[in-house]
């Protein structure tokens, strides 16, 4: 196999997305260099925009285009008064594909694993008691997952919501210890949202 650098680069990168290896990472590199202007022109014009314009959310922590409004912070006669908390984007879209909740997502952006000060300005934890103080927010959903890291960032947010007066849930029956959420099939997270806890007496 000849070793051209500007190939070898974007094998490195391409390999590091979630379940791509070097030889699946050189399958599509090839498929997009056979194929220039049908795909990889587009491609690259595709990733450009989306470098260019998608931002994170700096209220709840989802993504929207720079140049347009966040359409999860924004009121709808559809969304009850609640707020669910996920670790990532991907778990915001697996909860609504399963057509199971019905309001608010607040994105994590991940979980603690430590007691990294920047870590935690990352969760939104300020913006999302404003919005439940804004909104009139009666129930806040914790739907991190079962891992330690998921855990820990669940009792931080317990912690930080206690002189708020919302009742505070999460996810119970249906997940399994060490799962995350994004992996779930729709009837184990209904089964979840269902069967979810107070976490308050």
């Amino acid at each position: 196999m000849q070793n051209i650098d500007e190939i070898e680069d974007l094998i490195k990168y391409i390999s590091k997305l979630p379940g791509l290896g070097p030889k699946s990472a050189r399958r599509i590199i090839l498929k997009l260099i056979n194929n220039k202007e049908d795909l990889l022109k587009p491609t690259i014009n595709s990733l450009a925009n989306v470098f260019k314009n998608i931002v994170r959310c700096k209220e709840c922590g989802s993504i929207k285009s720079e140049k347009s409004n966040c359409a999860n912070c924004e009121k709808s006669e559809k969304k009850v008064s609640k707020i669910c908390i996920v670790e990532t984007i991907a778990d915001q879209w697996s909860v609504e594909k399963s057509n199971v909740f019905n309001g608010y997502f607040h994105i994590l952006g991940g979980t603690l694993n430590n007691s990294n000060n920047k870590l935690k300005e990352n969760l939104l934890i300020e913006s999302l008691i404003k919005k439940i103080k804004k909104n009139n927010i009666d129930e806040v959903i914790i739907a991190t997952s079962t891992t330690i890291e998921g855990q820990t960032t669940s009792f931080y947010i317990q912690d930080c919501l206690k002189d708020l007066n919302v009742k505070v849930s999460k996810l119970a029956q249906g997940i399994p210890i060490g799962g995350e959420i994004d992996n779930l099939d729709d009837g184990t997270l209904h089964s979840a949202f269902k069967n979810r806890g107070n976490l308050r007496n």
